[in-house]
């Protein structure tokens, strides 16, 4: 199922114009959409959303977690906290992971769904919700927001617009400011606001998140999903007959007509459609869902909760606009049988490949080692001769307490018979988070060294827990193999 070509008046490209004509018209000129409010069960939903995501995106900067902000990513210090999990450059595959995780769900609520996620969780539009509500109380409804773009520029219009503007921005500068509070601790960031004292790193990551904000909510609103977001481009390739989208039922709509409310429509030969154009208006992005799914719907809903409006107006049933499937419209199966639909080969395998996924990422993280050692070698003498005849081969051990307690540390060392391990200390202490340099070297009788080099490997244990241990192979060089190597 694809989407039906897009609603707004687009000029046919004349292969015979000047490149210069030819490529303007690729772009459609603004025009200038205020959507009118509607309510409904998606609108609450909606709101909902809009709630929640907003709650944790300005809230978790704020909790504490073990005397430290409980989602923190210190790009300086190279560590992600998040609650009781601390991360490191190191870990770089647990955010891989997640990215695909995420493009599953995304593959999997599509296939299912439609655009869920543009209409209900993505910022951009959350965001323009947001700003919708400031510019529905300080301008009015669409029809007096219409007006006053018409009207000219006196006092009542700068002051009305002036307001909305200021509201806006100090909603995107806080939103700026949160975006920020996720990489500098947020209380020490309110120090430096209080004390004028923002760095300039932050400075202008706030004013650049907040400008961003501002012009995508304020401004260009539906340009962002119709030609700056990828996901509407490659929609429809993630779209079958048996997915939920808003759809026109034309074939209880049409033929659509104005009439009065006493009016049987049956008896005129008119369908339920009134033609009030409730459903455009009420289009954020500015469609007319009855010419079919277009690639700028966002799938928000909106339009059924305007239709659903009129048709409890009229005394109509509703669902003339409703989610529903291409096969449903066609008759092939109910909407009672929609459910039955739902697991078919494409959604199985997303659902499969979600659940391995997921359960792997999960039992990683479950069973992660809080701790890691990396083996450098010293470079300006692989290998030395004692003055007892040994081979010794020296070696900087770093090692990374990822825990959030302290630890004390043993480290062996094995792979080569009678090999003697010296270091300062067989225990090495290691605070929470801290990465200890530990130097050693390694002993070994030239009799025992059979070939050039041999594979060692260092444990390192903790003390107190172990679950906590780590194993590093490295080489072990034989000088004299190296002396005949010589020139």
């Amino acid at each position: 199922m694809r989407p039906a070509s897009p609603t707004r008046t687009h000029a046919v490209i004349d292969n015979t114009q000047p490149d210069a004509a030819i490529e303007q018209q690729l772009y459609a000129i603004r025009q200038k959409i205020q959507p009118r409010t509607v309510h409904g069960a998606f609108a609450n939903w909606r709101i909902a959303l809009v709630l929640l995501t907003q709650l944790l995106y300005y809230g978790l900067p704020w909790i504490k977690w073990d005397d430290r902000q409980a989602v923190l990513f210190d790009l300086a210090a190279r560590k992600f906290y998040i609650f009781g999990l601390v991360f490191w450059p190191q870990d770089f595959v647990y955010l891989t992971g997640i990215l695909i995780l995420s493009a599953l769900a995304l593959f999997l609520f599509t296939a299912v769904a439609g655009r869920l996620w543009c209409g209900y969780a993505c910022p951009q539009t959350v965001y323009t919700e947001i700003f919708m509500w400031v510019e529905s109380w300080l301008e009015g409804d669409h029809v007096a927001r219409k007006r006053l773009d018409k009207a000219p520029w006196r006092a009542a219009k700068l002051r009305r617009r002036g307001a909305k503007h200021l509201v806006w921005f100090v909603i995107a500068l806080w939103t700026g400011f949160t975006f920020v509070g996720y990489f500098t601790p947020i209380q020490t960031l309110v120090a430096e606001v209080v004390q004028f004292n923002l760095g300039p790193w932050e400075s202008f990551w706030i004013l650049f998140y907040a400008f961003a904000t501002w012009g995508n909510a304020g401004f260009m609103r539906e340009q962002v999903c119709t030609y700056m977001c990828p996901y509407a481009r490659f929609q429809s390739v993630m779209f079958d007959s048996d997915t939920l989208t808003v759809t026109y039922d034309s074939s209880i709509g049409e033929p659509r007509g104005p009439r009065s409310k006493k009016t049987d429509y049956k008896a005129a030969g008119l369908g339920t459609c009134v033609d009030c154009n409730v459903c455009v208006q009420a289009c954020p992005t500015g469609i007319d869902i009855r010419n079919g799914l277009q690639y700028e719907c966002i799938g928000c809903a909106a339009c059924i909760d305007g239709c659903d409006q009129i048709m409890d107006k009229m005394g109509y049933p509703r669902g003339l606009i409703r989610y529903t499937t291409e096969n449903v419209v066609k008759g092939k199966y109910p909407d009672s049988g929609i459910l039955k639909h739902v697991l078919r080969p494409r959604t199985i395998i997303y659902t499969v490949l979600l659940a391995l996924i997921g359960g792997a990422f999960v039992w990683s993280l479950a069973t992660r080692v809080p701790l890691r050692v990396d083996v450098v070698r010293d470079r300006v003498a692989l290998s030395k001769e004692t003055d007892e005849g040994m081979i010794e081969n020296v070696y900087r051990l770093q090692l990374i307490n990822k825990d959030s307690q302290p630890h004390r540390y043993t480290i062996t060392a094995h792979g080569i018979e009678g090999l003697q391990l010296l270091t300062a200390a067989r225990e090495i202490a290691a605070a929470p988070l801290q990465t200890v340099d530990i130097p050693v070297s390694l002993v070994a009788d030239p009799v025992e060294l059979k070939s050039r080099s041999i594979e060692v490997t260092f444990t390192i244990q903790a003390a107190d827990n172990a679950r906590i241990r780590d194993e590093v192979a490295t080489k072990f060089f034989n000088r004299s193999f190296l002396r005949g190597m010589a020139p």
